[in-house]
């Protein structure tokens, strides 16, 4: 989910909000150092730290942040009191950095997300206290949009790169701009399962899509970042799209395959792959030049899909095609 997007959509409507931000993580939590959470003004929500108690007391206090436009830091012991309760599986402590999302930093959002179309790393640099709200962005080149930040910081530039997390000094929060890897997996099947748990192990931002919910759940599913069960084409329609995407496409046959391969080449993407014979991916490329689209376009299709290891099994076949989709990463830097 893009929430600098979603940011950027209720401050082009005159409204705001509260980022929350995990920060510090101490022991077993449910989300990393870095997750985050839009509470918008209305009292929406996009995107997670977690679920729980813990989430909904935050919901609770981001929303008296964006009343106050006061941010501040929270600390949670997730305790074993707590974690009995709510069923919880993890006890470790976490640290909430809340901050007012409101028009006064709309620069910097609109700064965020060019990065983010670009592809491009910075240092998002967020000082609070008394004095208020001061937020910048500092550039690679050391440049910086928005507030005036701490000439050491961007000095340290690849220091706090390296670091792959936020980093909290004092009343300052230096938080690398890490935009991960999107893969959308059309189809949830046993090759789906294995491609999904290796593909988020080598640091893809993972979501399932499927029409059938006995198949697109959380438990078949857990380390993805998002399962949908939704139509084909309505899921295509509510997905972000920045180019940057990688797109693997395993449904159930190639009606639905050609379903989605149509739909997807319609849009800007990283990589699109295809499972099947070579027989049936003909058929489907036959019914797309029927469509209109040029070979220049189906060319950029990895069908069949993966990289060639002789697999067999629906672990092998997952193998081949995650190794295609690193190599394209790395060859795309």
């Amino acid at each position: 989910m893009d929430l600098y997007a979603i940011i950027e959509e209720y401050l082009r409507a005159g409204k705001g909000g509260t980022m929350a931000t995990i920060v510090k993580k101490l022991g077993a939590a449910p989300r990393e150092e870095g997750a985050k959470m839009f509470v918008g003004s209305d009292g929406k929500f996009y995107g997670t730290i977690g679920g729980g108690c813990v989430e909904a007391e935050v919901w609770q206090e981001a929303m008296r942040v964006g009343k106050s436009g006061q941010a501040k830091l929270l600390h949670y012991r997730m305790d074993g009191r707590l974690v009995e309760d709510e069923g919880m599986i993890c006890g470790g402590n976490i640290d909430i950095f809340l901050e007012p999302v409101a028009e006064g930093q709309r620069g910097v959002y609109d700064a965020i997300r060019r990065l983010e179309r670009e592809g491009k790393s910075g240092l998002i640099v967020t000082r609070f206290g008394d004095a208020g709200l001061l937020k910048g962005l500092v550039h690679q080149d050391g440049t910086v949009e928005g507030d005036n930040v701490d000439p050491s910081i961007p000095e340290n530039f690849e220091g706090y790169m390296a670091q792959k997390r936020p980093v909290v000094e004092g009343t300052t929060v230096v938080e690398p701009v890490l935009f991960p890897s999107m893969l959308y997996i059309f189809g949830a099947g046993h090759v789906s399962q294995f491609v999904s748990q290796m593909a988020a192990m080598c640091d893809f931002d993972v979501t399932v899509i499927d029409d059938r919910a006995d198949f697109a759940n959380r438990e078949r599913f857990p380390e993805a970042s998002g399962v949908m069960a939704e139509d084909f084409m309505e899921a295509c329609a509510g997905l972000s799209w920045t180019g940057r995407e990688y797109v693997v496409i395993l449904t159930r046959g190639h009606k639905h395959d050609a379903v989605v391969l149509e739909e997807v080449l319609r849009r800007p993407l990283h990589y699109v792959g295809m499972i099947g014979s070579r027989r049936k991916n003909r058929m489907v490329m036959d019914y797309l030049r029927g469509k209109g689209f040029e070979e220049d376009v189906l060319k950029t299709v990895h069908a069949p899909i993966g990289i060639d290891i002789g697999s067999e099994t629906p672990a092998e076949i997952g193998v081949s095609i995650v190794a295609q989709l690193i190599k394209t990463r790395r060859e795309k830097v």
